[in-house]
């Protein structure tokens, strides 16, 4: 079999890998398969931190169906580790199994588990990759930001409609999308919630929607993420908002020190809240880089989800730190020119001046066509028709 062939089973390791999102934070989310005679006979996954790693659990798997795994191909998604962790190297396990043959789809970017394919190599083992490499670089994609910042891995969630606006002139927006999109939103929150991340909005969409940010349905009794607020202007604590009255605790407002330094401060800290200096950027505008700094440093948030609005979402593309940008798309059209759109505030003279995105997968959900956007490449940018 040709590298190009065990592309099917490694896009089943990616399925695979999806499985352990949110629980396997900190560490990657991998998976893997097991091959005999081209037919997969075992399957496992990196469920959670600090239990079997995608390798090992795969191997069991083959175990509790008895299944020798001699002599097999194991594909995984990124290279097995080399290292003691809070779990034995993979590549020992790989060696002990008697698995003759590896195939990878991204070589391990941590240097302290790297080497695994140079091991298995000198033992004998035949190691094949990269294979699916941008698909298996996507799937730890948040990891690799873990691994190279010291900020959260930022995804922004935006729902429009066709004609790209996400509200009508008078700011009605309920709902622009279905409830399995809506539902798809609430499982991600809870995502979120698991591991201890954040949902970002400006000032203006909580002082407009009053939002609760939490997980709801079905999530309602997972832990919640914390609510940030990136805002000039703060609230009385004892004002009409969701978030004050039900879990100030959870509540974070981002603001100028002056702002952070007021008696509006000092009386939100009293009920509980959070409120963060935010010094101006390089170019006026919040110090994002500050402010993710603290939140992943300070406030331990691995991800943080911007939900908006629509000029929150577009500097925090500008400044380039948005890593995920899930659009939800829905068969509706305003055809409004004065409805609110999805980006606004540039005035570029010609396209090479775009923000340009790579689409990295589409899906339908319910009526709703989702597309999940990355950031291009720095050998990619500036390519186009």
């Amino acid at each position: 079999m040709t590298e190009q062939d065990f592309a099917p089973f490694m896009r089943e390791a990616i399925a695979l890998a999806e499985q352990g999102r949110w629980k396997a934070c900190p560490n990657p989310t991998v998976g893997a398969v097991l091959l005999r005679d081209g037919q997969i006979v075992a399957r496992g996954w990196h469920h959670e931190a600090g239990q079997d790693h995608a390798e090992v659990d795969c191997l069991k798997d083959a175990a509790a169906h008895g299944v020798n795994p001699k002599g097999c191909t194991l594909v995984v998604t990124l290279e097995p580790c080399n290292h003691q962790g809070k779990t034995p190297p993979c590549t020992q396990a790989i060696l002990d199994a008697g698995v003759s043959r590896v195939v990878m789809g991204l070589a391990d970017p941590n240097p302290l588990a790297a080497g695994g394919a140079a091991r298995l190599r000198e033992a004998g083992v035949e190691v094949l990759g990269p294979v699916c490499e941008t698909e298996c670089r996507d799937l730890v994609a948040d990891f690799l930001v873990w691994q190279s910042t010291d900020r959260p891995y930022l995804i922004l969630k935006m729902a429009a409609t066709l004609d790209g606006r996400i509200a009508t002139r008078n700011g009605h927006s309920q709902w622009i999308t279905c409830e399995a999109s809506r539902r798809e939103v609430q499982d991600l929150r809870a995502g979120l919630g698991l591991c201890g991340g954040a949902v970002l909005v400006g000032g203006g969409t909580f002082r407009a929607d009053n939002p609760l940010l939490t997980a709801r349905g079905g999530c309602a009794d997972a832990p919640q993420p914390l609510a940030c607020l990136l805002t000039s202007r703060l609230p009385k604590p004892d004002a009409d908002f969701h978030l004050l009255k039900e879990r100030p605790e959870q509540t974070v407002f981002l603001a100028s020190p002056a702002v952070a330094a007021s008696t509006a401060a000092q009386a939100l800290r009293q009920i509980g809240a959070r409120v963060l200096a935010l010094g101006p950027g390089p170019h006026g505008g919040p110090d994002f880089r500050e402010m993710f700094r603290a939140l992943r440093q300070d406030l331990g948030c691995p991800y943080v989800l911007c939900e908006g609005g629509g000029r929150l979402a577009l500097a925090l593309l500008e400044a380039g730190f948005v890593d995920e940008f899930r659009l939800h798309l829905a068969p509706l059209v305003l055809g409004d020119n004065e409805a609110r759109p999805l980006f606004a505030g540039r005035a570029p003279q010609s396209l090479s001046e775009a923000l340009r995105l790579r689409i990295s997968r589409t899906s339908l959900c319910g009526d709703d066509i989702h597309i999940l956007l990355r950031p291009l490449a720095a050998d990619d940018a500036g390519q186009g028709e």
